[in-house]
């Protein structure tokens, strides 16, 4: 994948204050440098549109943050637009001093000019933040832009997998290859679940003894489960592990039930647990939409994340319980427990993940899902992940939600959203809202 370029495009004319605009203009490169080091920027202010497009010249940004450090025209803005298409973030800088004398920068105006164009040339969507370099919310704004258009860049190299199809009455979680392909720029390739379950009964013993070595490893209590599941689960861990290797998948979604209790014995549950901290999403029921999810929060958390249904909900501590069969990241379990073997709560067959998960200060619940007219939307919800023990067998994880949860619930029910949500540590709902911007998708902030 090539290098994700962010690009600061500072723009002016040179009949305001230079000075106050040369001071804003290093302050700037400082402020963009310290969020990420690969921010290119120009080693003087932008003056006329001559200097505009020699800085441009020979530039392919995957982010542009533009800034008015004076007033600038609509000329300036539509030089970028006829030769990039990527994220815009538009940065007006406040006004310096406010004194009765001159205007130093009117910065202000020039963002109304730069805006009218941005929505003149096809109503391109766009960031934009207010203030000053040193203010808070203007670093939030570039670190959340700068987030969210690297993962952007990102998935366009993302290849994923669909392995088999979603059971009767999961098709929230189905997706065309095209459609992917078209809003997302996510390769998508399909198998059938019994391709792998083939090619895993073709593994003699010794051929995956190192792949049920590693499950002990990373697991607890492997050895209460009998030795054929043991076995059978190596089996399947290789089969998942060499062709996600060989076909360069970086996100899956696999058919679990009945398949794998009924055709093959042995569920899929700790082979997509141990996926997940091998840094490649994966999730069950054959969620494409939730594998897509899970990637994005892996992206942005650089983690694995929870994948889960919302189960329970606690008004008094306005917590929200997530849970799955048993899936999750052996690296989420909790440490006084470690990531403890079990067995399917339904079918009673094992090895699935069965623990509760850490606690973490910071949480984002996220969720990409689609309207029944095929439109894409965002939900956003931010929290912490509170210090409890298992709540039900399978995985768990309590999330007290900053909104309350009841309401949350409430809320997301008559919306309509999907059963299947995402949990990632750390908040990233600034950067996904711009991700959502990006696209130009709605968002629901719970």
């Amino acid at each position: 994948m090539d290098q994700f370029c962010p690009v600061y495009i500072p723009v002016g004319v040179p009949t305001f204050h230079l000075e106050s605009a040369k001071d804003a203009f290093e302050r700037s490169c400082r402020l963009l440098r310290s969020v990420e080091p690969r921010f290119v920027c120009p080693d003087e202010m932008l003056l006329s549109v001559d200097k505009l497009r020699d800085y441009l010249q020979g530039k392919d940004p995957d982010l542009v943050v533009f800034q008015n450090l004076t007033f600038a025209n609509a000329a300036y803005m539509s030089e970028v637009l006829r030769r990039f298409d990527c994220p815009v973030l538009l940065w007006t800088l406040r006004e310096p001093v406010i004194d009765g004398g001159r205007l130093r920068l009117n910065s202000l105006t020039g963002a109304y000019s730069a805006a009218n164009t941005l929505r003149a040339f096809g109503d391109r969507p766009f960031g934009y933040v207010f203030g000053a370099p040193e203010e808070d919310e203007v670093e939030r704004a570039v670190r959340a832009h700068t987030r969210a258009a690297a993962v952007k860049k990102a998935m366009r190299s993302l290849k994923m997998a669909a392995v088999g199809h979603t059971p009767q009455g999961f098709g929230f979680g189905r997706a065309l290859d095209a459609e992917l392909m078209n809003t997302f720029g996510v390769e998508l390739e399909a198998i059938e679940a019994r391709e792998l379950i083939d090619m895993a009964k073709g593994y003699s013993d010794e051929d995956c003894r190192e792949y049920l070595e590693q499950t002990e490893a990373e697991t607890r209590g492997l050895d209460r489960t009998p030795e054929k599941n043991r076995l059978d689960h190596a089996r399947l861990l290789r089969a998942y592990c060499e062709y996600v290797q060989s076909h360069g998948i970086g996100a899956l979604a696999s058919r679990c039930w009945p398949d794998f209790f009924t055709a093959y014995g042995t569920p899929v549950c700790t082979v997509l647990s141990q996926l997940n901290d091998r840094n490649v999403a994966a999730a069950c029921e054959a969620d494409i939409y939730g594998a897509l999810s899970m990637w994005v929060g892996m992206r942005l958390s650089g983690e694995p994340v929870f994948f889960g249904d919302p189960v329970s909900l606690n008004e008094q501590e306005s917590s929200l319980t997530f849970w799955h069969c048993g899936a999750a990241a052996c690296s989420l379990a909790r440490k006084d427990t470690g990531a403890v073997v079990g067995v399917h709560p339904n079918r009673k067959i094992g090895p699935a993940m069965d623990f509760g998960c850490q606690a973490f200060p910071e949480a984002t619940i996220f969720r990409i899902g689609r309207e029944p007219d095929g439109s894409f939307r965002f939900f956003i919800a931010e929290g912490e992940a509170l210090d409890k023990p298992k709540q039900f067998i399978g995985t768990s994880l309590v999330i007290r939600t900053d909104s309350p949860s009841r309401t949350l619930v409430e809320q997301s029910v008559l919306a309509g959203f999907e059963p299947h949500f995402v949990v990632m540590k750390g908040r990233f709902g600034d950067a996904l809202e711009a991700l959502a911007e990006m696209f130009g998708f709605e968002v629901y902030r719970g």
